[in-house]
């Protein structure tokens, strides 16, 4: 099982460095760069640069505030600076947000995130065959590529994973990724099995793919520490930080499969009248349960690998706040990695 290390969305970039070292040397698979108070690509050209081995994927950087050529430019030079340690993980944003913080005109996002890939993908065939750049959908048309713009080539082909919640933009993984990025709402098993891996599939078999050409990354959250209180103590800070992921419409699909239909209206609410330190105590031990492994690092890797085994093959799980339980933590990726 591969495992991800994902990183502070407000970890400064005077840091990153430091952080990607650290996750290398405690034998880290990759490591996941949000996109959220930095730019992604930023984010993960410091991070490649100061590690020689760790995987780097941008988890994820938002597609349609950018040209595909300028996505395919950042990734291309990524992927060749660090000699194929690149993954170009892209999302979409919800409609409020690319319209009132980005500026940029909405459109259904599953079809034009379809054309997005597909217009990265002939640009890259451009760049890497040769082919001639002649992309031409509803939103991008692209037809021009002069020599004097082509970059020198790169030697590994860079993988291209979706974020996706919902069962359209999961299944369009399955179609057109080489992976899915899961939210860590919809990371629960019952998601997973019944929602997520269906669509997946049903994605993979409209393109003739088998479902293991996706590579499924899960977790997101994990309660852990030193001793069962540690552990116990995260697992009532991802309470609240669940509370508030939760009242967003698009996650109330998996509340809904993990039987709490109810809980996303309420936390609406609660973020309407403004009582966002309120949202924690709505979040009931279940969901906590169901979204949240929680164990001292003795019990976490036969825990993990429990919950996730069969499911995905790659998860998400955050270094110790406290570098003193930094060894502690390397067994348990090495028993997970092995």
């Amino acid at each position: 099982m591969q495992v991800w290390a994902p990183m502070d969305q407000r970890l400064p970039l005077a840091c990153v460095a430091d952080h990607a070292r650290r996750a290398e040397g405690l034998g880290y698979t990759g490591l996941q760069v949000p996109e959220a108070v930095h730019d992604g690509f930023l984010t993960a050209l410091l991070a490649l640069e100061h590690t020689t081995r760790l995987r780097v994927a941008t988890s994820v950087a938002l597609a349609f505030p950018r040209s595909p050529t300028v996505v395919a430019h950042a990734a291309w030079d990524l992927q060749g600076l660090s000699g194929g340690r690149f993954v170009l993980g892209l999302g979409t944003q919800i409609r409020s947000n690319l319209e009132g913080r980005f500026g940029v005109a909405w459109a259904p996002p599953v079809p034009r995130m379809r054309e997005y890939v597909g217009a990265l993908r002939a640009i890259f065939r451009c760049w890497h065959d040769g082919e001639k750049l002649d992309f031409a959908g509803e939103h991008y048309r692209l037809s021009r590529m002069q020599p004097f713009f082509v970059p020198d080539p790169v030697e590994a082909a860079i993988p291209l994973w979706l974020g996706a919640v919902g069962p359209r933009m999961t299944a369009l993984a399955g179609e057109v990724a080489d992976g899915v990025v899961t939210h860590p709402t919809s990371a629960g098993v019952r998601v997973l099995r019944e929602a997520t891996l269906p669509a997946l599939a049903e994605g993979a078999a409209r393109a003739g793919r088998e479902t293991t050409a996706v590579a499924v990354v899960g977790g997101g959250f994990v309660a852990t520490g030193p001793s069962t209180e540690a552990a116990r103590a995260e697992r009532e800070r991802i309470r609240a930080t669940l509370g508030f992921l939760c009242s967003t419409p698009a996650y109330s699909r998996a509340l809904e499969i993990e039987g709490f239909e109810d809980l996303g209206g309420r936390l609406r609410e609660l973020a309407r009248a403004g009582h966002w330190d309120a949202m924690g105590s709505e979040v009931p031990d279940a969901l906590l349960d169901a979204c949240v492994p929680c164990a001292p690092y003795p019990e976490l890797a036969a825990l993990l690998r429990a919950t996730w085994e069969g499911l995905c093959g790659a998860i998400a799980l955050p270094l110790p706040a406290n570098a003193s339980d930094d060894a502690a933590l390397a067994r348990v990726i090495e028993e997970l990695q092995a």
